[in-house]
């Protein structure tokens, strides 16, 4: 039991690790951020099927119901990075930028016949982003033109640390629920200013603290075929619902010559929503040799309400909204293969893994859709042996993302996901002669 509580203790202290921001793109600006990869180095390396698979020596949080088929005897602990170069590019110009995160922290074991309990630490969302745009404006009435900045900037996102529980209830069924403690800063700000010192600039800063609640609920059924043989469906219910924060605008006017300036409060009270996502999935196993699957979400943006500036009788007013943005469909697939689990050769142990997804816009930006996205990826699963243990795993993948929108910026994203599941047997009983 120290053990676990030690455990515990190494994932909340890595919280202030995972905050920090893992990106650099403006559409982070929208929303609640980026949203953040699911699932760890695993599912990773499947470029994100998770909801009917059902490792029994690797942790997939991705679908709560799972937990119930860890071993027993057995103590999980998986922690992973990410490093990843992304490109920028719209209207001919390009740009780099580099990221490197610690993403996830989670552990799990199993408390008894059927009954599994995982814990963690795991980002939601990012935002992080600076840039600015420039160009020249005429004056009223005068025949004279000023040159003016917009600047960008934003940082923050959304993280998890939950408690989750999978039980089988009766012969092949499975159920589980995540419990999560959800938190943290969205800050964005967009400044206006001018080369004329006689114009004052203007500032809108938009931020929230959030502290909620998140629930997702998982199902799976797995069905023998043969000895061998096996088919297995998943399905995932995140429960969407009001995050009761109050978002927050202040726009300052500044005269930079008299240096006074002028403050106006906005507040768009319960204005933002966390919305309902549903998924589904199918998986197919050959023994240990090969799993084959494929997985299906809808996240419903276009029901939940988020804060926006409206001029309302000729008075500005900052209100909940919904309907700013639309839902969002993903589908994943993803292989893994591994010639022998137990074999004598290092190689034939080794577990090789692809995947594929692709992903419709759920933003919209000045009524055109957002960026679409496709992925592909591939990762192997390198045992880890030595005298003491056989069974822990480094886990390490490559993935490439594209995110495009006809009109706006296109992101093109290489990204390395770096994983370890330390597995060990914490509760056998020695026995000596």
């Amino acid at each position: 039991m120290k053990k676990i509580f030690a455990a515990l203790s190494i994932a909340l202290l890595a919280t202030p690790a995972l905050a920090q921001s893992g990106t650099n793109s403006p559409y982070s600006q929208f929303g609640l951020g980026v949203l953040s990869d699911q699932g760890n180095s695993l599912n990773r390396g499947m470029n994100g099927v998770g909801l009917a698979l059902r490792p029994h020596n690797q942790l997939n949080y991705l679908n709560p119901a799972s937990y119930s088929a860890i071993d027993s005897l057995s103590f999980v602990f998986d922690a992973g990075l990410s490093l990843q170069m992304t490109n920028f590019k719209e209207g001919g110009v390009s740009k780099n930028a580099n990221n490197a995160n610690f993403e996830y922290v989670v552990g799990g074991f199993r408390v008894a016949r059927n009954f599994g309990v995982a814990f963690g630490v795991l980002p939601v969302t990012n935002i992080g982003y600076n840039y600015s745009s420039v160009g020249k404006v005429s004056r009223e009435y005068e025949d004279v033109t000023t040159a003016y900045s917009n600047t960008y900037y934003g940082t923050g996102g959304l993280h998890q640390v939950f408690l989750g529980v999978g039980f089988s209830p009766i012969k092949g069924l499975s159920i589980g629920v995540n419990g999560g403690y959800l938190w943290g800063e969205l800050d964005r700000s967009i400044t206006n200013s001018y080369t004329d010192k006689s114009i004052g600039s203007l500032t809108k800063s938009r931020y929230c603290s959030i502290a909620n609640y998140k629930l997702d609920f998982g199902l799976q059924y797995e069905y023998m075929l043969n000895d061998k043989d096996r088919l297995a469906i998943g399905a995932t219910y995140g429960l969407g619902h009001s995050l009761k924060a109050d978002p927050t605008m202040l726009v300052v006017n500044s005269n930079s010559q008299t240096s006074i300036a002028d403050t106006t409060k906005y507040v768009a009270y319960d204005g933002i929503d966390l919305p309902t996502q549903i998924g589904v999935g199918l998986s197919y196993s050959h023994g240990t040799k090969w799993t084959a699957g494929i997985d299906y979400s809808l996240q419903q943006w276009s029901k939940a309400k988020f804060p926006m500036e409206k001029n309302v009788n000729g008075q500005m007013m900052y209100v909940p909204t919904s309907d700013l943005y639309q839902d969002r469909h993903k589908i994943n697939a993803g292989l893994e293969y591994c010639q022998n689990t137990e074999g004598r050769s290092f190689g034939s142990r080794i577990r090789y893994r692809v995947g594929a997804s692709y992903a419709t816009p759920h933003l919209k930006i000045n009524g055109q859709d957002g960026p679409n996205e496709i992925s592909v990826s591939a990762g192997v699963g390198i045992p880890i042996v030595n005298s003491i243990n056989n069974r822990s795993v480094l886990n390490v993948s490559a993935q490439w993302v594209r995110s495009d929108a006809k009109n706006f910026i296109t992101e093109n994203t290489f990204r390395i996901n770096v994983g370890f599941t330390f597995n060990e047997r914490w509760f056998a009983k020695w026995k000596f002669d």
